[in-house]
């Protein structure tokens, strides 16, 4: 990898590479989206490369990338330097998205690993990147235990058995339950189909994502663009089982990986390397940044799994599904983000504090610093936003809907917990 920071990038929206920081409220942020397991010496450089030239602050974002903070105009290049020294084959461009555990799940019935590369080349080559929106992205979903259902995405391929054999059903502009269907294709098209879409996003300019050509004109330019590639399909999408990346989950070769949360999905680069340190007494192989702000520990044997959880669980990350702190999403908020009006990272803690008695998985609290929502776009339970008068309240609905009440920020504890008890005794009483 070749990649030679260009430091200061201000433009909001854009997706900060390690060829393009972004300005923030704590200096520059780059981010890289790291493909297949990292090897436990290369992550710990990583994290050592992040307390060095930065400000130690490393997070894992909800599509899986790696983001390092409080870098300068100075340490920025020498920072991308560090990583490409690193072969970890973490490359700017259109993020390819996969599953938790693509290559190595026992339920996977695609290999979207090897489907995936070959996209990435072909979209290289055509330097499609800087036609299309600083968002754009393409999940690539092999049929596996962990599925990205749940994960939005301009363009979407899901692996399922068709008529004895798989077939790619390909959607547009949103997660598995809100995107829209256009078919199957067989794998053998599955490169060419999504440049043709990605085509027909092009070809509205470079602010615009699928979902929005969706709303405006719906899907037959999508379809048109891929119709002789659309095999005989009468089948409904198949029911997806719910999946859960945190805890323990066999692969292949009969050894365990271990799914672990960041706590609001950011953590210190030195407790990151005593979790590396950790996971190579465990006899592991590697890392994996996943989706849902998980790191995926790769290799653990079964008499060595359930130490190595309880020293992560000893070292602050989440390990346990039911963690309050998971029901819980916050931005970087201020000082860090200059954006932001509220310290939504130092709030989040005590929000879920407040609410470990309320635990509810379908309760999801988001603590957002403006009204952007960068941490969560979708709707929540409740929504709390900062602005310049206070904080404002949204009930299932996202930081850029209206808002029910706005409190002063020191009162925010207390109006969740006591939304979250009233929530909860409707909820019994249906």
């Amino acid at each position: 990898m070749t990649a030679r920071a260009i430091p200061g990038s201000q433009r909001r929206g854009a997706c900060p590479g390690l060829s393009a920081p972004m300005l923030t409220g704590d200096g520059l942020l780059v981010r890289l989206l790291p493909i297949g397991a990292v090897p436990l010496a290369a992550f710990a450089s990583l994290c050592a490369a992040a307390r060095e030239h930065g400000n130690g602050i490393v997070e894992i974002t909800a599509r899986g990338s790696i983001q390092v903070r409080g870098l300068n105009a100075a340490s920025a290049p020498r920072f991308a330097d560090a990583v490409a020294a690193l072969n970890i084959a973490a490359a700017d461009g259109i993020p390819v998205l996969t599953n938790a555990l693509s290559g190595l799940d026992t339920e996977e019935i695609f290999d979207a690993n090897e489907f995936a590369a070959d996209l990435r080349r072909a979209l290289t080559r055509r330097s499609l990147a800087a036609s299309l929106a600083p968002k754009i992205s393409v999940a690539i979903d092999g049929g596996g235990a962990l599925n990205l259902d749940g994960l939005a995405a301009d363009v979407r391929l899901h692996a399922e058995r068709s008529n004895g054999a798989v077939a790619l059903r390909i959607c547009v502009g949103g997660d598995a339950a809100s995107a829209s269907q256009l078919g199957g294709i067989a794998p053998a098209d599955g490169v060419e189909a999504v440049n043709r879409l990605l085509d027909v996003v092009a070809q509205r300019g470079c602010e615009v994502r699928a979902r929005d050509i969706v709303a405006a004109e719906g899907i037959a330019a999508f379809r048109s663009a891929i119709a002789d590639l659309l095999i005989a399909d009468t089948q409904p999408p198949s029911a997806r089982k719910s999946c859960e990346a945190i805890g323990l989950h066999w692969l292949r070769d009969g050894s365990l990986a271990c799914g672990m949360g960041l706590p609001f999905g950011h953590a210190d680069a030195t407790i990151l390397e005593r979790l590396a340190e950790a996971a190579e007494e465990a006899g592991t192989i590697g890392i994996r940044a996943v989706a849902d702000r998980v790191l995926m520990i790769i290799g653990l044997t079964h008499a060595s799994a359930a130490a190595f959880a309880a020293a992560a669980e000893r070292l602050g990350f989440i390990v346990h599904a039911d963690d309050p702190r998971r029901q819980v999403v916050a931005c970087a908020g201020a000082p860090i983000c200059a954006s932001a009006h509220m310290a939504a990272r130092a709030i989040a803690p005590l929000i879920a504090e407040s609410m470990a008695p309320l635990v509810d998985e379908t309760l999801t609290i988001h603590i957002s610093g403006c009204a952007k929502g960068c941490a969560h776009p979708g709707p929540t339970a409740l929504t709390a936003v900062g602005t310049p008068g206070g904080c404002a309240l949204v009930a299932n609905g996202s930081a850029r809907d209206s808002p029910f009440a706005v409190i002063a920020t020191d009162e925010l504890a207390a109006a969740i917990a006591r939304y979250a008890r009233e929530t909860t005794h409707e909820d019994n009483h249906v």
